[in-house]
């Protein structure tokens, strides 16, 4: 999609007819039968984002993702040769799930050799082969090179690891992420390597919760103790600077500038003391700025949010990055992945900065998490008849309109498939 500022008159949705500006049903967050459809039409198709690079440091690097969504998990491994491939974790010869430790649900990460299984011995290489097999004289005709582990395809953009669980995907990673998105190809992610991350497991439906980032509407009514006074009066404005869209993906800019964050008013203590906090540390690292990172030619840039469909965020601030992925689990629960990467720390002071950022970033979040459960409920009142099944957006929520939209999209894309030819 081209650059452009918003018109004197007309709307960021006007600027895209296809979304239309009628009210919204939330049913395809709260059907256990549209997320049955959800899990086939979207995560079982679309590239997926399931680490970095930097977690598979050194040959025979590996982890493991459950992804409930899927219904499986993979093994990601770097291999002899550097390259990074997926499989599905799961042993050939009697289905026994062939990394795990302790608990078979919980992922692990480590680095080996081979990967043996713990129930029979069999054996596979970095690049899935099977190479060992237990009194192989017992089995009938075994052809050990047809009993490798399944593959699952697997690529990398700028660091990135997406997997696709689709046979035949429909397009190369990078044709799915499109321009808007590798636009970011000379950003420098890899020199962010200290993470900070957390997990919570949330009772409702990913979009929901995904739905709250996508937006900046609500921030003076529920942030109100971290914006500034001006923004809490009523009717007062606060909105984006610029929004895009490009085929299923989204992002939202917005200006900024440190010099308002010297307001005692609005900050905690610590903030004030560490000169670091919600938008990170006050001071960080001059940064490459890569041309996809402002599209709309906002002064002061502040904050772009890239909105990775289906699941994944990436918030890129002054010298460092915010990652957000909201995993399914069941059509009303999810599970809520983040961190923050830094340049890493050249002083005790800087690692403290990095920290407290973290902190304060992860109390931002859950202020919008603490609103989930009462979202959820609240559109699940009356499941079969919504007592309201039709809910206005305002110009500021057209990434919601979106994203709601394209999870249809996909889901009646693939319904149409499936139907018998005449039907």
């Amino acid at each position: 999609m081209g650059k452009w500022p918003k018109p004197a008159e007309g709307s960021w949705t006007e600027h895209y007819p296809g979304l239309g500006t009628g009210g919204v049903s939330f049913r395809d967050s709260t059907s256990p039968e549209f997320y049955e459809l959800e899990r086939e039409a979207v995560f079982k198709r679309a590239w997926l984002n399931v680490g970095r690079v930097e977690e598979l440091p050194r040959v025979g690097s590996y982890f493991t993702k459950e992804i409930e969504a899927a219904r499986t998990s993979v093994i990601v491994v770097k291999g002899k040769d550097d390259t990074i491939r997926a499989f599905y974790n799961i042993c050939r010869h009697r289905g026994n799930k062939l990394v795990w430790n302790d608990f078979p649900n919980e992922e692990v990460k480590g680095t080996c050799r081979q990967f043996t299984c713990k129930y029979h011995g069999w054996r596979y290489g970095l690049d899935g082969a099977l190479t060992f097999v237990q009194q192989p004289g017992e089995f009938f005709d075994l052809d050990t090179e047809q009993f490798g582990l399944g593959p699952v395809h697997c690529d990398v953009w700028n660091g990135f690891i997406f997997v696709n669980f689709d046979p035949q995907p429909r397009w190369s990673l990078r044709e799915f992420l499109g321009p808007m998105i590798t636009a970011l190809d000379d950003y420098p992610f890899g020199q962010m390597t200290e993470r900070y991350d957390f997990i919570a497991h949330n009772n409702s439906n990913w979009k929901i919760f995904a739905d709250a980032f996508q937006e900046y509407y609500h921030v003076p009514s529920l942030h109100s103790q971290q914006v500034p006074s001006a923004v809490r009066q009523p009717n007062a404005t606060f909105e984006c600077g610029h929004f895009q869209i490009d085929g299923p993906h989204r992002l939202v800019s917005t200006a900024g500038t440190r010099r308002w964050l010297l307001d005692p008013e609005f900050m905690y203590p610590v903030e004030r003391a560490t000169r670091s906090g919600l938008v990170g540390p006050w001071r960080t690292p001059e940064t490459h700025f890569s041309a996809g990172l402002n599209p709309g030619g906002i002064e002061p840039w502040g904050i772009t949010n890239f909105q990775i469909f289906p699941n994944l965020e990436i918030l890129i601030y002054h010298g460092w990055y915010l990652l957000y992925r909201y995993w399914p689990t069941s059509h009303n629960t999810h599970r809520f992945e983040a961190y923050n990467a830094f340049h890493p720390a050249r002083t005790v002071r800087e690692r403290i900065e990095h920290e407290v950022a973290s902190v304060v970033l992860k109390e931002f979040a859950l202020q919008d998490a603490g609103m989930l459960g009462g979202t959820q409920a609240a559109l699940e009142y009356g499941l079969d008849e919504p007592i309201v099944d039709d809910f206005p957006l305002n110009d500021q929520e057209i990434l919601v309109r979106h994203l709601h939209k394209v999870v249809v999209d996909w889901v009646e894309e693939y319904q149409n498939e499936r139907r018998p030819v005449g039907v």
